[in-house]
């Protein structure tokens, strides 16, 4: 059985407000088919942060636009576009924007099932992924 292609236009689909001044686009996941990956775009706007965190998966994140810091296991990483960190599954994380302009991220996990676990409370979240 072949998968179905399909083409994603960013301009034409509708954002999730995440809140805290951040917005994404869900892109590649188990809805359109995807077998082993789920990706997508997060916008934060300028003070906008993400918790230090963990996944139970591998993560990539690249710089699109603008400017970011990293937060991983306690060190910080001055990051631009095309910029890109790989995190192991379970390691500490975290990006942020004090740049003083939008800036976007393309993420990427190596699973289906993402959860993610905030340090500060221990709470664990499904993440991006629905059965």
């Amino acid at each position: 059985m072949n998968p179905e292609v399909h083409v994603l236009k960013i301009r034409e689909m509708k954002s999730m407000d995440r809140g805290a001044g951040l917005k994404a686009w869900p892109l590649v996941r188990r809805e359109i088919g995807s077998e082993h990956l789920t990706t997508g775009i997060t916008e934060f706007q300028d003070g906008a942060a993400i918790e230090m965190h963990t996944h139970n998966c591998q993560e990539q994140v690249t710089i699109l636009e603008g400017s970011a810091a990293a937060e991983i296991e306690g060190q910080t990483y001055e990051l631009t576009a095309p910029d890109t960190t790989f995190v192991p599954a379970g390691v500490a994380h975290r990006f942020f924007n004090r740049s003083g302009k939008p800036m976007k991220i393309l993420w990427i996990y190596d699973s289906l099932e993402v959860n993610r676990t905030f340090q500060k409370s221990g709470r664990t979240e499904s993440h991006w992924s629905k059965k």
